[in-house]
């Protein structure tokens, strides 16, 4: 009886628990970095103060922005480490190409285009991250990080080898492993490891804005829900979450399925906005990449991973001009944020600086004084 009444308490605790301060505190942060980033943007590119090259990046800094954020879900939030978010961006990215040129043939409006082709990109990623999701997330650690990975690289070799376009008679054709017969060269949707090319770009900065603040709308509700207090009281201790009745592998998998459809919507956003996308640019580099992203903005750190994943796609482009030294300046930087963000000494000297800042404040007055 006792045990009964001690886990309807705990499930009741769990759903009262949510849109505190610390949600309202989180959110107007993360909210105000996307939308000061958004004007400032627009506003550089307007002014002429922003180059061609750089503006050129604009969607993909919401695009990667939006992967650090549902990649967080999975390893800031549920606590697992997954190296297969380059999978569900490319199934993503090929599925909205794919259903983009479909509807190209009897759709004009291409807003309403590049919408029915995100909802089926992150149907089809959701799908991909329910079936990889089912047998693997009964793993931790390590061996989970490796079975994504190894996702992954499986997804890339399937588009490696599937073939889509369309015949004389304008029916959608397939073909596995092998060039599509009958099928003209301007008429080919998806060619092998050649990948998609004809891509009409759709894709705009206000609408891979958007994408963006839609992703951080679902995480940061999903983390300040009922079913998110579960999945962090199950990141933080698994026996405990069990022995109150939490059926951990679900709560798992919602978090694993909802990063996956994200990143597939992510992927879409990606895809649309070339002319041309190749499987490889969706290898095991792309999945450590937003790993990266992640880690140095601060693990389970929502907005510290927007920052660190916008700073870290710029930066390559900014630095062009030192040519070959770019990517060793990359990597210079990586090495000493890292340093600094997780050595205690620096940290504290930090936070001794910060608090000269601070008001003080006023000492209550005791007994005696106040006499």
């Amino acid at each position: 009886m006792a045990e009964k009444r001690f886990k309807m308490n705990t499930k009741k605790l769990l759903k009262g628990a949510v849109k505190g301060s610390e949600y309202k505190k989180e959110a107007l942060i993360s909210y105000g970095i996307l939308i000061i980033g958004y004007i400032l943007l627009q506003l550089g590119a307007m002014a002429g103060m922003i180059g061609h090259n750089l503006q050129g990046q604009f969607v993909p800094i919401c695009v990667y922005v939006s992967l650090a954020i549902s990649l967080n879900l999975v390893v800031g939030i549920s606590g697992e480490l997954s190296l297969g978010h380059a999978g569900f961006m490319a199934v993503g990215a090929f599925t909205g190409i794919l259903v983009a040129r479909v509807l190209e043939r009897s759709l004009s409006f291409t807003p309403l285009i590049l919408i029915i082709a995100i909802l089926a990109a992150a149907f089809m990623a959701s799908i991909a991250g329910f079936i990889i999701g089912i047998p693997i997330l009964g793993l931790r650690g390590d061996y989970l990080a490796i079975v994504t990975l190894a996702f992954g690289e499986i997804v890339r070799n399937i588009m490696n080898v599937i073939y889509f376009g369309f015949d004389s008679n304008g029916k959608l054709r397939f073909a596995f492993n092998h060039t599509i017969d009958g099928v003209a060269n301007q008429d080919r949707i998806i060619t092998g490891a050649i990948g998609a090319t004809g891509v009409t770009k759709m894709a705009s900065f206000t609408a891979a804005a958007l994408l963006t603040a839609f992703t951080l709308f679902v995480v940061l509700n999903l983390k300040n829900s009922k079913q998110g207090r579960a999945i962090m009281s199950i990141r933080d201790n698994r026996i405990a979450g069990e022995s109150i009745g939490l059926n951990v592998k679900k709560y798992k998998l919602m978090a694993f399925v909802v990063s996956a459809a994200l990143a597939g919507m992510a992927g879409c956003m990606f895809g649309l906005n070339y002319s041309t996308l190749a499987p490889i640019k969706f290898n095991f580099n792309t999945s450590v990449l937003v790993l990266v992203f992640v880690v140095l903005g601060g693990i389970g750190n929502i907005w510290g991973g927007m920052i660190a994943a916008a700073l870290l796609t710029v930066l390559p482009e900014a630095l062009r001009q030192f040519a070959d030294y770019r990517m060793l300046t990359y990597a210079i930087v990586l090495i000493v944020v890292m340093i600094c963000t997780y050595n205690p000494t620096i940290k504290a000297r930090v936070n001794m600086f910060m608090d000269r800042f601070k008001p003080k404040k006023k000492k209550a007055k005791t007994g005696k004084e106040a006499a």
